[in-house]
């Protein structure tokens, strides 16, 4: 199954895995239905979770139903018991959104739901992050996760989000970081993918993230929440819901 996965995330395309994952979705779900993990995002229990990295692959990290990882778990159990975003009317911009939120959040009454990538099959609005198509000011809530280590000029993206963002909005802008680096290891030099990978943990990445990722933010204008919520779980819900313990889940705000 780790080969599998692994050569999975590796050799085929993101759109393409995309689209297979939904056709192959429910096939995955009969044959890991158990009880000893929940996924929170849809409610079920399965007898394991799949392994899931393009290089070192993490144990446990990929539900079956939904294809979350350990970041959307913590995501969707954040949003679902500190904030009011099942209930409140919100204008959202979600930025290649994962695509079980995508297909939850559309379904939303209370939301006035937007998607935007450039190059996501599944999205509303095909955008580019470095110059979004959308009035200043435009919404309440921006997602925008696991994104920004593609881009090289990270800061002009965080502008064009702060710039579309209202005031008192706020949102969550999950990066792969390194808490144990307080400056982000970065180099524009390194093109080559297979180096990429070595250096980055991703083929396509540019950066790890260090603690100055929300110094970058606050830069950009945001307020700042360097939140662990995964402590707030006890060890036996953090591993039933497949959490990472000493995961930051980066909230920001506009004020």
């Amino acid at each position: 199954m780790k080969k599998i996965a692994k050569f999975l995330l590796n050799k085929i395309p993101r759109p393409m895995l995309i689209n297979l994952s939904i056709f192959l979705r429910p096939l995955i779900y009969q044959l890991f239905k158990g009880n000893k993990f929940t996924d929170p995002i849809d409610g079920k229990s399965y007898r394991k979770f799949l392994p899931y990295g393009y290089g070192k692959q993490r144990e446990n990290a990929l539900s079956p139903g939904t294809l979350s990882l350990e970041r959307h778990r913590q995501m969707w159990l954040y949003l679902k018991n500190e904030t009011d975003f099942f209930t409140k009317k919100y204008k959202v911009l979600h930025i290649a959104p994962e695509q079980e939120f995508l297909r939850k959040f559309k379904k939303m009454k209370n939301l006035d739901y937007t998607s935007a990538d450039l190059f996501s099959p599944i999205v509303d609005v095909k955008a580019d992050i470095l110059d979004l198509p959308f009035e200043d000011e435009s919404f309440d809530v921006i997602f925008c996760n696991h994104v920004l280590e593609h881009i090289e000029d990270d800061r002009k993206a965080m502008s064009e989000l702060y710039r579309v963002m209202k005031k008192g909005g706020w949102g969550i802008f999950q990066v792969p970081m390194k808490n144990s680096l307080e400056k982000s290891y970065e180099d524009f030099s390194i093109k080559d993918p297979k180096e990429r990978q070595k250096h980055f943990g991703q083929y396509d990445h540019v950066r790890w993230y260090g603690m100055d990722y929300f110094e970058r933010l606050k830069n950009a204008g945001f307020q700042t929440d360097i939140n662990f919520y995964s402590r707030t779980f006890s060890v036996e819900d953090r591993k039933r819901f497949g959490l990472i313990e000493n995961e930051i889940l980066p909230v920001v705000l506009k004020k």
